[in-house]
């Protein structure tokens, strides 16, 4: 596994990290097969762990907190999100700071995180939605700032809203922030229009989520995919949005290479860019484990093909069903 640095933290962290949502309770997921796949990522180098108190009411983190135990001589990073006080994904933005992260509430979940983790210090503490808006609240930078000096978080960051990477770049050129967590995959490559390069600029560490597209970049997905009705995906991919997945997806199959899958194309186009420092996959089956770390093994995809996967960019703007 190669590492990157985490901006300006002083962290190396694995270049294929670890998203623990579907470990919260998507349909499927086991957890006796999630804490193996966990205890296996480690052992393949995998150092950064991406979970949320909403994901399961802590459960998520409850599992890392079995992870970071039972590996006291490896340097896992933990992760965590405060999840927003009106539980509104994504945020809207005429709410007020106030009425979405006010300083108590934060403290408070900052609270039941450490406890549910297991650690006295929270390595990175991440805003689960964002507005660029927010920073004018002198408020929200002395919370950070009482909750670094007293050891109870690292580092800071923020989770920015689907298809909107342009939301989160004045946060970073405010120094308030060392990590934002943005989409970005061979369909969303919005991010390297202007966020990339403030990332860049102001030594801000870039965690690329969703880098399967929900599903559609494994080339897996086809019109008839369902999901339980209790299961995330089933509000996601409603008819409009299943079927233009599809499609696009099925555009690119012809540009898998031999002996390649597309699972492993959309994770090498992803860590073939520098300005990532690290994405998280969710892999709650070994297998997957296996198949994500060995594409970080695999290194860049060539220059010729990734020419090719940046004709697929497909810019898109939030809906009622893009949460």
């Amino acid at each position: 596994m190669r590492d990157r640095s985490f901006g300006r933290t002083g962290w190396r962290v694995g270049e294929v990290g670890y998203g623990m949502w579907g470990m919260g309770g998507w349909s499927g997921s086991d957890d006796a097969e999630s804490v193996d796949s966990l205890e296996l990522a480690a052992t393949k180098g995998v150092s950064f762990f991406d979970t949320a108190q909403a994901y399961g009411d802590g459960h998520s983190e409850r599992l890392l907190a079995r992870l970071v135990a039972a590996q006291p001589d490896r340097r896992v990073y933990a992760a965590t999100k405060v999840p927003p006080k009106n539980r509104k994904w994504p945020s809207l933005p005429d709410v007020p700071l106030a009425e979405v992260f006010p300083r108590d509430y934060v403290r408070e979940y900052v609270g039941i995180s450490r406890a549910n983790l297991g650690v006295e210090t929270i390595d990175l503490l991440q805003l689960h939605v964002w507005e660029d808006a927010w920073l004018a609240d002198p408020e929200l930078a002395r919370t950070v700032d009482e909750l670094k000096r007293e050891g109870s978080i690292r580092a800071f960051g923020i989770s920015i809203n689907r298809w909107q990477p342009w939301n989160g770049v004045a946060a970073v050129r405010s120094g308030l922030v060392d990590s934002v967590q943005v989409i970005y995959n061979i369909f969303d490559q919005a991010p390297e229009d202007e966020l990339f390069p403030a990332c860049r600029a102001n030594g801000v560490a870039v965690i690329a989520r969703v880098p399967f597209d929900e599903g559609s970049l494994t080339g897996t997905l086809t019109l008839q995919s369902t999901w339980p009705a209790d299961d995330w995906r089933s509000t996601y991919f409603v008819p409009e949005n299943l079927a233009s997945s599809v499609a696009h997806a099925d555009a690119l199959k012809p540009l898998v290479p031999a002996g390649m899958t597309m699972a492993e194309m959309a994770v090498r186009f992803i860590l073939s860019n520098p300005d990532v420092t690290t994405l998280i996959p969710g892999m709650r089956k070994a297998r997957h484990v296996e198949a994500n770390t060995a594409a970080s093994d695999a290194g860049p995809l060539p220059p010729d093909l990734l020419a090719e996967l940046r004709r697929h960019r497909w810019d898109r703007t939030p809906t009622d069903w893009s949460q």
